[in-house]
């Protein structure tokens, strides 16, 4: 069984993470890019230690970072790391027009919940941006749809308002807001679980399944969906399960 580093690296933070087989070790969250040489070879090395590892998989939605880490997985490995993209064997097939400009971290999902949850399935990311991908029920990838992260929500309103504040997006409320920043914490809340409800809805109605699975991942998944009213699983280490299976299946 090969033991394989895992780099993912998010618009908001970067994940790296040790599997065996398809077994997830050890997982570290930094949050904000990182891309200075010395930081990332100090971050690869407190995961491996002293482990003697059998290769590494990369997966980057921020291209200007990936040439450090390229090198800094290189130099610990021994070998160039796997990169994600279209054309590796994902256990699942692609049925999109341009499959090149598929986010890496949206295959990975899209592997992960495959060989997790099966097929079809129906996949929200929350993260930056809230993705939704759709595997169909014959394990194609068929697309998906995007939009505004939880972050820009409440981001923005305290950018463009001289009032209104930063929020953390967390904490109970009740009906109303009793404060502003319990009023924005339940406008970003309810606000999301109506959008995530109106594109699950849509989406199923689309593709006229009558069941179709559906799992979360994401910093924001367990907060912005808890109390909703539609059956998702909340898978937080779904990304680097994906990233695991897919380095096996290559």
């Amino acid at each position: 069984m090969k033991t394989v580093l895992i780099v993912d690296i998010g618009n908001t933070s970067t994940t790296l993470a040790l599997a065996a087989g398809e077994k997830i070790l050890h997982e570290e969250h930094c949050h904000g890019g990182v891309c200075r040489k010395t930081e990332v070879i100090s971050l690869i090395r407190k995961i491996t230690g002293r482990r003697r590892l059998d290769g590494s998989i990369l997966c980057s939605v921020v291209p200007s970072n990936d040439s450090v880490w390229v090198h800094a997985m290189k130099k610990t490995v021994g070998q160039e790391p796997l990169m994600v993209n279209h054309k590796l064997n994902m256990g699942v097939s692609i049925d999109y027009p341009n499959p090149s400009r598929i986010g890496a971290d949206r295959l990975a999902n899209a592997c992960g919940a495959v060989g997790r949850y099966g097929a079809p399935v129906i996949v929200a990311d929350f993260g930056t941006a809230l993705t939704f991908d759709v595997v169909s029920s014959e394990s194609a990838y068929i697309g998906g749809v995007i939009v505004p992260g939880l972050p820009f929500m409440t981001d923005y309103l305290a950018e463009r308002t001289e009032l209104l504040p930063h929020i953390e997006l967390k904490g109970r409320f009740g009906a109303v807001g009793k404060s502003t920043v319990t009023a924005m914490r339940l406008g970003a809340k309810i606000g999301y679980q109506g959008m995530v409800r109106e594109i699950v809805n849509h989406v199923k109605a689309g593709l006229g399944y009558k069941r179709i699975k559906l799992c979360a991942t994401g910093g924001y998944a367990s907060w912005a969906l808890k109390g909703l009213d539609i059956p998702f699983v909340v898978d937080m280490n779904l990304t680097v399960y994906g990233l695991a299976r897919m380095y096996q299946l290559n």
